[in-house]
């Protein structure tokens, strides 16, 4: 079963997101008040804990949910295998996969702390179609088109 492990925020576009008790999703702009909201593709993102397990594995230490700036850190699906156009379906918020990965921008604060930066390769991107709120434990349904 995949789930959410934490929804994460950030004040600050290129910094390390902070976990929060529960996320609201607005359609046409992403989690409240996080940096990356707005009007655009990549509205929402999203890392796997598989992911962010990885680079401990790597040998980087304190590592925890929000240090690659995910705001929604998941268990249980291979994020970066969906096909864009995706949904994911928790609760009453619907997502949709706009982008697997990204181009890291150059003095990242993620990169500098962790010495590499797993976002670019397994991090995806979605937009908001249908609001609400999320808590960490709710089940992510995927839907394939």
């Amino acid at each position: 079963m995949a789930k959410v492990v934490a929804i994460n925020i950030s004040e600050a576009k290129g910094v390390i997101k902070k976990p929060i008790e529960k996320g609201e999703f607005l359609v046409g702009f992403g989690l409240r008040e996080d940096a990356h909201g707005g009007d655009w593709h990549r509205q929402v993102s999203l890392l796997g804990q598989e992911s962010i397990d990885k680079m401990t594995d790597r040998g980087a230490q304190d590592l925890s949910a929000g240090v690659f700036a995910e705001n929604i850190t998941t268990e249980g699906v291979d994020l970066y295998k969906l096909p864009i156009g995706t949904k994911l379906r928790i609760q009453d918020v619907l997502l949709e996969v706009t982008q697997i990965g990204k181009e890291c921008h150059r003095g990242c604060e993620i990169l500098k702390k962790v010495g590499d930066c797993v976002m670019p390769r397994e991090g995806i991107f979605a937009v908001v179609l249908e609001g609400g709120i999320v808590y960490p434990g709710q089940e992510i349904e995927v839907l394939y088109n």
